[in-house]
């Protein structure tokens, strides 16, 4: 048995350790060093993006400028990313998911409203594998109608039929805020006619448009610039350079307005207004979302949050806010989900909460606590490869560059109760983009929740 002495001895000594001593002396309020930020270059004609922690893994991606809000039809975005990986000139689909597994990689493609992203995470001494096999998708991949027909089209239908009341509240809130290009679901609905129109051709045509070098960006989270320098050009050097058509880039409006649908099941309403695009320098909307919150922080307490504390009182229902950040344009959204009676009080006490902030009802220590969750969320993001990596190549299609992560967390440190209460004061006075989803008989409508619209 080892005895309490030893145990005392080894706490002792563990406390007078470096380590141990650098943290005490840090103290509790004192931040860590930020998350390096992504590095931007250009490497033979194609945006390129990287950050190296010279870890053992390396996770690449290629961010298309081909999401909902560039598809000319619905549903081309979902049939580009069923396609992916898929067979290429060079390599069955079967091959390719072969030699994956036998180099432990992981591949992955999935869309948002502006990006598609094809990913690889791989041990770091496989990518060169891994640039050629990204570089072979979006060049090479044969667009086959038995691929379409046995494969695609009923992943498709797969997905139509999980949409549930809170993603199609979320689709609803961006059509009344941006009406087209943002305002295109992330999915076509099982009422959208598109068999009319997607197959294998109309899905290579949008790969043409989408898929050069004008329209990409390489992102690497775990590579160094002179590895990718050293792949990227000799397997992107076949990618074309621009599409023989254009994308729809019309720039994005903000209009506002209310949408409501009826559906059986789950009840749900978004809120939203004007958010901050990605790159633009506004850190009092970051705080806000963080004096909104959502869920507790804490398991056993409601937490400071506005709708945490909301959710807490009315049991039933959950919701959280989010910036939605576009190369042009935000959404800034509550999200609310649950019980039909439950989900109409939250959105009631979220609204009172807003109010609350626009006549200065913020607390000294309530700010401070949201400046803190802000810097959390920001770097927690920062550290995710997944949102780290498309962020970065949306801001380099954007025509701007990556976050910077130090430069962020200074400005967020600068906003005060004032700036907070101008930042809310400012969205309640513009219209909201209000979507309401489920039993429309108990879900609250705008004006009951003192809204513009």
């Amino acid at each position: 048995m080892i005895s309490r002495s030893a145990l005392t001895r080894g706490s002792q000594l563990a406390l007078r350790s470096p380590a141990v001593a650098k943290t005490a002396q840090r103290g509790f309020a004192a931040a860590a060093s930020p998350a390096a930020s992504y590095e931007p270059t250009t490497i033979a004609g194609v945006k390129v993006a990287s950050r190296d922690d010279s870890g053992p893994t390396t996770r690449l991606a290629v961010v298309a400028k081909a999401g909902t809000r560039y598809e000319p039809l619905p549903g081309l975005t979902v049939g580009l990313e069923e396609f992916a990986f898929k067979n290429t000139n060079k390599r069955t689909a079967l091959r390719i998911v072969r030699e994956s597994e036998l180099l432990g990689g992981q591949l992955q493609a999935y869309h948002t409203r502006e990006a598609l992203v094809l990913q690889a995470s791989f041990l770091r001494e496989d990518l060169p594998y891994f640039t050629e096999l990204l570089a072979e998708v979006i060049s090479e991949t044969k667009y086959t109608t038995h691929e379409f027909h046995e494969l695609v089209e009923n992943c498709i239908h797969a997905k139509q039929a999980k949409l549930d009341s809170a993603a199609i509240a979320l689709d609803a809130a961006h059509t009344v805020a941006f009406h087209n290009g943002l305002g295109s679901p992330l999915y076509p609905t099982v009422d959208t006619p598109t068999s009319s129109y997607l197959n294998e051709n109309s899905v290579a045509a949008f790969a043409n448009l989408a898929y050069n070098k004008a329209n990409i960006a390489v992102v690497a989270d775990g590579a160094s610039q002179a590895g990718l320098e050293k792949w990227v050009e000799p397997f992107f050097k076949g990618v074309p350079a621009t599409s023989t058509g254009n994308l729809n880039n019309a720039a994005s409006k903000y209009f506002g307005g209310e949408q409501r649908v009826a559906k059986n099941g789950k009840n749900a309403i978004v809120i939203g207004f004007p958010g901050v695009a990605l790159g633009a320098s506004q850190p009092e909307t970051s705080v806000l979302v963080g004096l909104l919150g959502g869920a507790s922080n804490i398991k056993w307490s409601p937490g400071f949050s506005l709708l945490s504390k909301a959710t807490a009182a009315n049991p039933g229902a959950e919701a959280f806010a989010t910036n939605y950040a576009y190369s042009d344009a935000g959404l800034l959204a509550i999200q609310i989900s649950g019980k039909g009676a439950a989900v109409g009080k939250v959105a009631v006490e979220a609204v009172k909460g807003l109010k609350a902030i626009a006549a200065g009802g913020v607390s000294k220590e309530d700010l401070t606590k949201a400046i803190a969750k802000a810097k959390f969320n920001l770097l927690s993001a920062s550290e995710v490869s997944g949102t780290g990596l498309v962020h970065a190549g949306a801001n380099l299609l954007a025509g701007g560059k990556p976050l910077q992560v130090a430069e962020t967390l200074k400005a967020l440190e600068g906003v005060t109760a004032e700036k907070l209460q101008a930042a809310a004061k400012k969205l309640l006075e513009g219209k909201a983009s209000v979507s309401a989803v489920g039993d429309l008989h108990v879900l609250p409508y705008a004006e009951d929740l003192g809204l513009k619209v």
